[in-house]
């Protein structure tokens, strides 16, 4: 047998692997890092692992044909291994597995000894295998070869080989020459090896994910698919099928040996595999069946919430197993204290308790989420509000003695996945929410959870797409009065992504306007931060409505929330406390609450010199933000360096001049303090070059600024000191958003 290595990936004895080639989420994107990681060899081929938590039950979850890698379990991961250990490898022939060559190297035994071996290299005694498609098949032998390792099996839509007519597919032979390639033609050797293999690959996720607009869900697939080489397929699947020397046992007989619990799920529109195979499954193991009315073949993928509920549920049953002794009286237990005691609270005696998600993507989601609190408590004054939030939205909160509750220390980055999709000045917003899926996937999970656990009044989601989404996708998960908060409506393509994101952005807007219209009453209040005016003229795509003329149907209007009254400043008194001199000019620069924006800072700085030649008393105050170490950037003459700054506003209002990237908040803190400045969208991105430009359009305000001409020392410093003397006529900015946005909140209570 020879043996190929893997064609990406990293191979070691130890330490964490390397994200696979084609994994469309990107490195920076996981919404969990591994535990513990390392490479096993069985018979001189190298299997990869991972494993996630540290619960008494170990779910093993089962490669699957080697198509795709263990990362098409991305969507379970972090969730499972909040309750239970969690491994996953990647099967021979996959992901950065080594690639055996020849048909006999993929025989189902061959994966079984594979599991096997992945769980004493873990240090697995016992575990519930979980598995997609053929895995199921490898988890049976598994279960037979080793019942004393295996406590049950979660089947996912399995592939067993059984001898049964499926109706969604032409039985077609698999190692013949065709003369053409129509429909399932395409599963073939020969058109693998000697056609169009991209042609076969993307047919088969499109008839893998036949729900509706799953187009992110081929994407990664089809990336995935080409990670391995055909003919590593064309062995992989020979070997299950039993040609090409390999010898399949009889599955139907193995079936009937298992004594394990068994849970099967299969969707009603399973085109890879049809229903009828998992029906099979269940009777011959006598386990339970799940049917998912209207699934595919990967609801593990399209379905996540509901996969990691079945999972969790039926793995919970084994929690029994991993005995504990039972501490002495007043001893402390294995793991630490353990609070025998509950309190239940009467509903009628409880105290009203909302729960705000303020978006983590800047800063400027937390300032005006705060103003509206405010309001919101003035009105209810026995409210008790927690916050559900992470970094750097937490930084802000903590300034003002905010309650952030426990469960965030949960939530994956996003701030982090969005400077990991960042170049120079550069972010795709929308290709960058797409990729998010995994991290939304867990931080939904989160809210869920707590929404199970304590009882809420009342939600308040600050554009927290997660929670939007999967409700909508998961309307039955509702449990409190809920309220959905956003500055825009409509994802844009931008120019250079052609017809293909131009696709794609209506395939999201045309899913978010199905569900709002299916389940009209999951929202019971949607207010749009603004005025009908500040909403872009486009449609949401092509055939689909006008954004203003359906926003206007579905939102209620606050205005803008700025959270302060401009004309309440001294600015001589502010100048003085802030320490600046009366005879100088000061111009703030910030770049909002992410990393993205180093690379702008840097440049400005190269304008600096050039500036203060022509305006000598202008001094620049530079605002890093909480994501941005002030120390990465040189020292020079006339700037003042600092990070997180929670009273921005107030170096806004005292200052000459300024320059932003091009977020909403700042730019309308601007607006409203009648402050002329810069802003530089980030390329890219379509919010800040459509719709934060529509609405300051409106206002007249500010000066949009190229980053193309920020990258000329000479031309921004020249723009600097032009604006520095621009007298501004700006549409004034209504104060009272934050109070209209709580008297609507308020009428939920």
């Amino acid at each position: 047998m020879t043996v190929e290595a893997p064609t990406s990936g990293t191979s070691g004895t130890t330490g964490t692997v390397g994200v696979r080639l084609g994994d469309a989420a990107g490195p920076g994107s996981r919404a969990r890092l591994p535990d513990d990681s390392g490479v096993t060899t069985r018979d001189g081929v190298q299997l990869t692992w991972e494993t996630f938590g540290c619960g008494a039950t170990t779910l093993l979850l089962m490669p699957t044909w080697s198509i795709v890698p263990s990362r098409i379990w991305k969507g379970q991961v972090a969730y499972l291994a909040r309750h239970f250990r969690v491994v996953t490898f990647d099967g021979r022939g996959s992901g950065a597995s080594g690639r055996p060559t020849g048909a006999t190297a993929y025989t189902n035994e061959e994966y079984a000894a594979d599991a096997v071996a992945v769980m004493d290299a873990a240090g697995v005694e016992q575990a519930v295998l979980v598995s997609l498609s053929c895995g199921g098949a490898w988890s049976v032998h598994v279960a037979t070869s080793h019942p004393e390792r295996v406590l049950g099996l979660f089947a996912i839509a399995p592939s067993c080989g059984f001898a049964l007519e499926d109706p969604h597919r032409d039985h077609v032979p698999w190692d013949e020459r065709l003369p053409s390639a129509h429909g399932w033609e395409k599963y073939n050797k020969y058109y693998w090896l000697e056609g169009d293999y991209d042609d076969f690959v993307r047919f088969f996720f499109r008839q893998m994910f036949s729900e509706p607009h799953s187009t992110k869900q081929i994407e990664d697939a089809v990336a995935w698919g080409h990670e391995i080489s055909p003919q590593t397929l064309a062995d992989t699947t020979a070997g299950r099928i039993g040609c090409d020397g390999a010898v399949c046992s009889d599955i139907e007989a193995l079936c009937r040996r298992v004594t394990q619990p068994v849970t099967v799920l299969h969707g009603s529109d399973d085109r890879i595999r049809s229903l009828q195979y998992g029906e099979r499954l269940a009777e011959l193991t006598g386990g339970e069946l799940v049917v998912v009315e209207g699934a595919g073949h990967g609801p593990l993928a399209r379905d996540p919430v509901l996969v990691n509920h079945e999972i969790r549920r039926f793995a919970q049953r084994f929690d029994g197993y991993a005995v504990r002794p039972r501490p002495a009286p007043g001893a402390t237990p294995a793991g630490g204290a353990v609070d025998r005691r509950r309190t239940h609270v009467r509903a009628a005696s409880r105290r009203k308790q909302a729960l705000y998600i303020s978006s983590p993507i800047g800063l400027g989601h937390a300032r005006r989420d705060l103003a509206v609190a405010d309001e919101l408590r003035t009105l209810h004054p026995d409210l008790d509000i927690q916050w559900l939030a992470q970094d750097p939205v937490t930084r802000v909160l903590a300034a003002r003695g905010e309650s952030v509750h426990p469960a965030s220390a949960h939530l994956a980055s996003e701030s982090g996945h969005v400077e990991s999709e960042s170049g120079e000045h550069d972010l795709h917003a929308f290709r960058a929410l797409r990729r998010m899926d995994e991290i939304l996937v867990n931080n939904f999970m989160v809210f869920d959870e707590l929404m199970e656990r304590e009882p809420f009044d009342l939600v308040i989601g600050d554009e927290a797409w997660d929670v939007d989404y999967f409700l909508h996708e998961n309307p039955e998960l509702k449990r409190a009065r809920y309220a959905w908060f956003t500055d825009f409506v409509g994802w844009l393509p931008m120019p250079d992504g052609g017809d293909e994101e131009a696709s794609l952005t209506a395939d999201l807007n045309a899913e978010m306007l199905e569900q709002r219209a299916r389940f009209r009453g999951l929202r019971d209040r949607s207010i749009f931060v603004g005025n009908p005016d500040d909403i872009v003229p486009d449609s949401f795509g092509s055939g689909l409505p006008s954004i203003r003329e359906w926003t206007e149907s579905e939102f209620d209007f606050a205005g803008y929330v700025t959270g302060f009254d401009p004309t309440a400043y001294d600015i001589g008194a502010l100048r003085e406390r802030l320490g600046h001199d009366q005879d100088e000019r000061v111009c703030v620069v910030s770049v909002g609450g992410s990393g993205v924006g180093l690379p702008l800072l840097r440049r400005v700085l190269d304008a600096v010199p050039l500036a203060r030649r022509v305006v000598p008393e202008l001094r620049f105050v530079i605002v890093t933000g909480p994501r941005i170490d002030p120390r990465s950037l040189p020292e020079t003459d006339g700037v003042e360096v600092v990070g997180f700054l929670p009273d921005l506003t107030e170096h806004l209002a005292a200052s000459d001049v300024a320059l932003t990237q091009g977020g909403l908040t700042t730019c309308m803190e601007l607006t409203a303090l009648r402050k002329p400045f810069l802003h530089v969208p980030l390329r890219h991105h379509f919010e800040q070059n459509f719709h934060v430009r529509r609405r300051l359009e409106r206002y007249r305000a500010g000066t949009c600024l190229d980053y193309s001409l920020a990258t000329d020392p000479d031309a921004l410093a020249s723009m600097l000191v032009k604006e520095l003397d621009r007298a501004v006529d700006y549409r004034p900015v209504e104060t009272d958003g934050a109070a209209r946005a709580a008297a609507m909140l308020a009428e939920l209570l």
